[in-house]
């Protein structure tokens, strides 16, 4: 898969910076949690239920970022390990209230997961798939950490928002300019291929849009009114 070109891709105005994807997350750390991102809005009110009770399981959070998942579910009983490829994003998960229920781990997404075969109930991945290259891969370590009666719940930012020249970005206070961490233009035949690929399963296949309640509630959110914001799966062992 080839990497994002910025020209072809993004449509909106201003100074911008393509960056590498944990150089601009560690940048984005500092205002991650205070913006208005109608992605993570309605993420959260979605991918819950996939999820289900965790009380007394082991947890992956892989792409934890700030720790919004990571230390919800320690709080709700699991036993929570979460890998994220940016420091800075650590940083701040680490600062939480709770965070000391969680095994906070800095590694590079694209490596091999320094965790042990089948040992997680719950495998969480969370808005980070738009931004590896290798899917095969990746989806490949998220099966080997899962338990074999266990599952993998997965939400990424829609790729048909790529053809809105929309991807993961920021306006970094100190510059003033837009900020891209580098991503992968990838489909959802992709997505799924890569599951296949790994002998997994798709139990779980939903497309999230705009809708007014969320427009009302963000800003940013009102000029997608209708289109899908929002990808969700839920994998698991093969049979």
């Amino acid at each position: 898969m080839q990497s994002i070109n910025r020209s072809e891709f993004v449509t909106e105005t201003g100074a911008a910076d393509v960056v590498p994807t944990d150089i601009g997350y560690n940048r984005w750390a500092e205002v991650y949690d205070a913006e208005d991102n109608p992605l993570v809005l309605l993420e959260e009110t979605k991918v819950g239920p996939l999820i289900g009770n965790v009380a007394g399981l082991a947890v992956a959070d892989i792409g934890c970022g700030t720790g919004r998942h990571s230390i919800r579910l320690a709080t709700s009983g699991a036993k929570v390990t979460a890998l994220d490829f940016s420091e800075g994003m650590l940083e701040r998960a680490r600062a939480k209230p709770g965070a000391e229920a969680v095994k906070f781990i800095c590694h590079d997404l694209t490596q091999r997961f320094p965790l042990e075969s089948d040992s997680f109930d719950r495998v969480l991945c969370c808005l980070v798939l738009d931004h590896i290259a290798d899917l095969k891969v990746f989806f490949g370590e998220l099966s080997r950490i899962c338990k074999p009666a266990g599952f993998i719940v997965i939400s990424v930012m829609h790729p048909a928002m790529m053809l809105r020249g929309v991807q993961a970005r920021f306006i970094e206070p100190v510059s003033g300019r837009r900020i891209y961490p580098q991503s992968q233009p990838n489909r959802i035949s992709d997505y799924i291929m890569a599951a296949v690929n790994n002998q997994l399963q798709l139990e779980h296949l939903t497309e999230h849009a705009v809708d007014a309640q969320l427009a009302a509630a963000s800003p940013r959110a009102g000029k997608y009114l209708g289109w899908p914001l929002l990808l969700l799966m839920r994998l698991k062992a093969s049979n």
